[in-house]
């Protein structure tokens, strides 16, 4: 299967719905009350649309596969994640351009929905490495991807400009084939924790 598929993915927790200009109206009250840190890139309820037109058009280019990220006990759509820098034919991908809700953050929403992308790209596209990438001043996203149980690969320094141009030096994370077993199995406890 490839790894820009569009379809659902959903477990007891979460269901990840292709996202569709639909959600715009979901994901502007889940934006609501995010702080933005300068070394975020969440969109602001008024930019909402346009991230979701962005994303879209990276999707057609073959590049993304964005999804709306529905918490099920609550119904709502309350943020997004992608597959990202898709290399299809390397079967290599990110899982980034993740964003949940102050509602959702420090609950199941995204453990669960991190399992459900990382036994897609593994079990049903044969991915060799899934990738994760943040800013190293992004202590809180570092965590939660090391929390995963993803290995950091190194940092990429003055790896990219920032909108206010300022450099941005980027951590790389990844999980392999052979690590997804405790991979998935350290994910599956976490949510059986609650």
């Amino acid at each position: 299967m490839l790894l820009r598929e569009r379809l659902t993915l959903e477990n007891a927790h979460v269901r990840l719905e292709p996202l569709e200009p639909a959600h715009e109206a979901d994901l502007r009250v889940a934006a609501a009350g995010l702080e933005h840190a300068w070394y975020t890139s969440v969109p602001r309820t008024d930019t909402v649309g346009a991230d979701i037109a962005q994303r879209l058009a990276w999707r057609d280019e073959g590049h993304m596969n964005p999804w709306a990220v529905r918490r099920l006990d609550t119904g709502r759509v309350v943020g997004t994640t992608t597959f990202c820098n898709i290399d299809q034919q390397n079967r290599h991908v990110e899982i980034g351009h993740t964003w949940i809700g102050p509602e959702a953050q420090r609950t199941a929403v995204n453990t669960a929905s991190k399992l459900l992308l990382l036994a897609h790209a593994f079990e049903t596209c044969d991915a060799i490495a899934v990738e994760f990438r943040t800013h190293w001043h992004n202590r809180q996203s570092r965590a939660a991807i090391a929390r995963l149980g993803a290995k950091q690969d190194g940092v990429l320094r003055n790896h990219r400009l920032g909108p206010d141009g300022t450099f941005r030096d980027t951590v790389v994370f990844s999980i392999l084939p052979h690590e997804w077993p405790a991979v998935r199995l350290g994910l599956s406890e976490r949510l059986a924790r609650g």
